[in-house]
Protein backbone atom coordinates (compact mmCIF):
# COMPACT_ATOMS: atom_id res chain seq x y z
CA UNK A 1 0.00 0.00 0.00
CA UNK A 2 1.75 3.78 -0.87
CA UNK A 3 1.06 6.43 1.43
CA UNK A 4 -1.43 8.34 -0.94
CA UNK A 5 -3.51 5.63 -1.12
CA UNK A 6 -4.64 5.98 2.70
CA UNK A 7 -3.53 9.43 3.54
CA UNK A 8 -5.78 10.93 0.92
CA UNK A 9 -9.51 11.88 1.00
CA UNK A 10 -11.49 10.03 -1.60
CA UNK A 11 -13.56 12.05 -4.01
CA UNK A 12 -16.67 11.11 -2.55
CA UNK A 13 -15.53 12.03 0.99
CA UNK A 14 -14.14 15.63 -0.17
CA UNK A 15 -17.67 15.99 -1.73
CA UNK A 16 -19.50 15.25 1.82
CA UNK A 17 -17.04 17.53 3.30
CA UNK A 18 -17.48 20.52 0.60
CA UNK A 19 -20.89 20.68 2.32
CA UNK A 20 -20.67 20.79 5.81
CA UNK A 21 -20.44 24.23 7.27
CA UNK A 22 -16.45 25.16 8.83
CA UNK A 23 -18.58 24.62 12.38
CA UNK A 24 -19.54 21.17 11.40
CA UNK A 25 -16.28 20.01 9.99
CA UNK A 26 -14.48 21.53 13.26
CA UNK A 27 -17.44 19.50 15.08
CA UNK A 28 -16.36 16.60 13.39
CA UNK A 29 -12.78 16.74 14.15
CA UNK A 30 -12.98 17.18 17.49
CA UNK A 31 -14.91 14.15 18.07
CA UNK A 32 -12.41 12.70 16.57
CA UNK A 33 -10.04 13.85 18.85
CA UNK A 34 -11.97 12.87 21.59
CA UNK A 35 -12.35 9.66 20.11
CA UNK A 36 -8.65 9.24 19.72
CA UNK A 37 -8.14 10.48 23.15
CA UNK A 38 -10.56 7.45 25.01
CA UNK A 39 -9.20 4.88 22.72
CA UNK A 40 -5.22 6.12 23.61
CA UNK A 41 -6.54 6.59 27.48
CA UNK A 42 -7.98 2.70 27.90
CA UNK A 43 -4.99 1.65 25.65
CA UNK A 44 -2.13 2.70 28.49
CA UNK A 45 -4.31 1.68 31.25
CA UNK A 46 -4.57 -2.33 29.74
CA UNK A 47 -0.61 -1.93 28.85
CA UNK A 48 0.17 -0.31 32.53
CA UNK A 49 -2.85 -1.16 34.69
CA UNK A 50 -0.48 -0.73 38.07
CA UNK A 51 0.07 2.91 37.05
CA UNK A 52 -1.07 6.31 38.62
CA UNK A 53 -4.30 8.46 37.34
CA UNK A 54 -0.89 10.99 36.56
CA UNK A 55 1.58 8.67 34.83
CA UNK A 56 -1.78 6.98 32.62
CA UNK A 57 -2.07 10.85 31.81
CA UNK A 58 0.99 12.54 31.05
CA UNK A 59 2.14 8.77 28.56
CA UNK A 60 -1.58 9.85 26.58
CA UNK A 61 -0.41 13.19 26.53
CA UNK A 62 3.09 11.99 24.75
CA UNK A 63 1.16 9.97 22.76
CA UNK A 64 -1.20 12.27 21.65
CA UNK A 65 1.15 15.03 21.24
CA UNK A 66 3.33 12.10 18.91
CA UNK A 67 5.88 12.95 21.68
CA UNK A 68 6.39 17.29 22.07
CA UNK A 69 5.42 16.66 25.32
Amino acid sequence: MKVQDWESVSDEMAEVLRQKTGSERLAMAHRMWRFAFRMTTQAVKTQHPDWTQEQTEEEVARRMSHGAI
